[in-house]
């Protein structure tokens, strides 16, 4: 099968993965000694820092994950191996990384055995000796990531075939498209999900989603002046653009063609877009193909649309 997938759509995702610095937690509780990490490490990372164990605890809870925490030991309150700790349930993918002195070696032995540990660096530590283990650990968590990812999204995008064949299944012609809009939107998080009929190239009925969190400003229920979705409609690619300086959500765009297509013959798009930066990657895609291609064949076995 030909792909779907323009150009346009593969360089805006490579873009997308460039502009992207991987984040790092810092923690110490000596201000010079943080001030030093970021300084080292701000211009290849997003560096996030905190003062102790409990503070960063409340970082990574309003900032989700990051690549790598970098972490001294001895800190009050909570030792650097007890915060570690902690974050290892939710947040297992990240790479952890202690900054100890020679007498703490056997709080590190538990924690390394465990899992818990990465790597430790002994004070004072040599800056280039530092970079090259956080490279190392970013490449690392690169790696886990995309195992883990690999996983979840082999299951998801089962689920999310088996939904959109059951709603084929159970919906009414008139509640099919809003269905369908519904389990995509969810499914890839989207802020916005828009399955619209297009009749002789023209803009139809439409089925909508939007998430709880819209800033419906940015956003109409109709696709109708959309050059994007017209572009998708021409060429019968997939379209995907995203232009934060304009402060233009991400859009994603996918053809969907009758189960016999026909040249130059588009029966709907989908449209998805998000108000921040997705981690969209070229599997998403493969797999929004496979989902047009599904829809396509149940809107045409559905003769009353």
């Amino acid at each position: 099968m030909t792909s779907l997938i323009s150009a346009d759509a593969e360089q805006t995702l490579l873009s997308l993965k460039q502009s992207r610095k991987p984040r790092m937690l810092v923690v110490d509780d000596e201000p010079d000694n943080l001030d030093l990490l970021y300084r080292t490490f701000r211009r290849e990372f997003e560096v996030l820092r905190a003062e102790s164990g409990v503070a960063a605890l409340e970082v990574l809870a309003a900032q989700g994950e990051v690549a790598v925490i970098i972490s001294d030991q001895r800190m009050p309150e909570m030792k650097g191996t007890e915060f570690l700790s902690r974050t290892t349930p939710q947040f297992p993918d990240t790479m952890r990384i202690i900054l100890t002195g020679f007498t703490d070696i056997e709080d590190l032995v538990e924690a390394i055995n465990s899992g818990q540990v990465y790597r430790y660096i002994t004070k004072p530590w040599e800056p280039e000796e530092l970079k090259q283990v956080v490279y190392r650990a970013t490449e690392a968590y690169e790696q886990q990531k995309q195992r883990t990812e690999a996983f979840q999204w082999a299951q998801s995008q089962t689920a999310l075939l088996n939904q959109i064949a059951l709603i084929g299944q159970a919906a009414s012609p008139e509640n099919y498209l809003q269905q369908v809009a519904m389990v995509c939107g969810q499914a890839l998080l989207a802020d916005r999900c828009i399955l619209q009929k297009v009749t002789d190239k023209t803009l139809d009925a439409a089925g909508t989603y939007h998430s709880t969190t819209l800033d419906r400003t940015i956003a109409q229920d109709s696709l109708v002046d959309d050059g994007l979705v017209q572009k998708a409609i021409e060429t019968q690619m997939i379209q995907l653009t995203y232009d934060p300086s304009a402060k233009l959500p991400l859009h994603l765009v996918i053809p969907v063609f009758p189960k016999e297509r026909v040249s130059n013959d588009v029966l709907a798009v989908l449209s998805l877009q998000w108000q921040q930066s997705y981690p969209l990657q070229i599997h998403h895609l493969n797999l929004l193909e496979a989902v047009a291609m599904l829809i396509g064949i149940i809107l045409s076995c559905k003769s009353t649309y």
